[in-house]
């Protein structure tokens, strides 16, 4: 890996971990296509880089919302908690199914799913259901509406969406559309709900890197990865919701459709 590379991968992942198009599908396919690899440390350890740098983007365009919420965490689970209260209360309650089913099949899907053809199906079928969701009845209810229920319909479509091709913003803001939300309430609620996820998901990764010994030549690759992937992902959540507010999700469910049919079209020809 060299810096241009880390910087496209970096551009890669802070565009993909928030469209609903996912992240995991485009750097399992990118490297398929374009043969690079990297020894398993060395990968992990960039990957944890580049979720670092989407980390900073998500925190740092909601961070008054995430501000609210830290103050309210005394009283989030009292008899009045408040707007930014109840929101604590709907994210816990969101993120118990990737924490279960994380804990449990993580692995697995690390060794038997991470693969070009079950991304290309994953990447068709989500396409699919978002077509399918955009041609429902009407979206006008905003995050206020939203019950413990729904939450946790959401976070289950959450921990679906490790498996690649899926897409984590995609499976979650199709779910709260389906719950009746509008796009951008859908939206905004799943990249706060996002944060535990991703924050989890850079630790596990840490772990693993613990005995790792990287060489001080890889800290300005990370460096590249993890500011690339914090300013694109900034700059991709700040114009996607003002995208969401009058315009339909069918242009990322197309692209879907065109890079699965590519990626079965380069398996047959293989």
């Amino acid at each position: 890996m060299n810096l241009l590379s880390a910087a496209l991968l970096g551009i890669v992942q802070g565009l993909t971990e928030f469209l609903p198009v996912s992240s995991s599908a485009h750097l399992i396919l990118g490297r398929a296509f374009f043969g690079w690899d990297a020894e398993r440390s060395f990968g992990l350890a960039f990957d944890v880089a580049c979720h670092v740098g989407t980390l900073a983007a998500v925190l740092l365009f909601f961070r008054d919302d995430v501000m609210a919420m830290i103050a309210a965490i005394p009283r989030a689970f009292g008899r009045a908690p408040g707007p930014a209260g109840r929101r604590i209360q709907l994210i816990a309650v969101g993120t118990l199914p990737i924490v279960v089913f994380g804990a449990i099949y993580t692995d697995a899907v690390e060794a038997a799913l991470r693969t070009p053809a079950v991304a290309a199906t994953a990447l068709a079928v989500g396409a699919v259901l978002l077509l399918a969701i955009e041609r429902m009845s009407a979206r006008t209810r905003g995050e206020e509406s939203l019950t413990a229920g729904g939450a946790l319909a959401i976070g289950v479509a959450q921990a679906v969406a490790l498996v690649p091709g899926v897409s984590r913003s995609g499976a979650t803001i199709a779910t709260g559309m389906a719950l009746g939300l509008r796009r951008e309430a859908a939206a905004r609620f799943a990249f706060l709900m996002s944060v535990p996820a991703i924050l989890a998901a850079a630790a596990k990764e840490g772990l693993e890197l613990r005995h790792a010994s990287l060489g001080a030549d890889a800290v300005p690759l990370f460096a590249v990865g993890m500011i690339t992937s914090a300013v694109v992902g900034y700059l991709t959540v700040k114009y996607f919701i003002r995208f969401l507010v009058s315009h339909r999700l069918d242009v990322f469910a197309w692209y879907r459709v065109a890079l699965a049919a590519v990626t079965l079209v380069w398996l047959a020809a293989r």
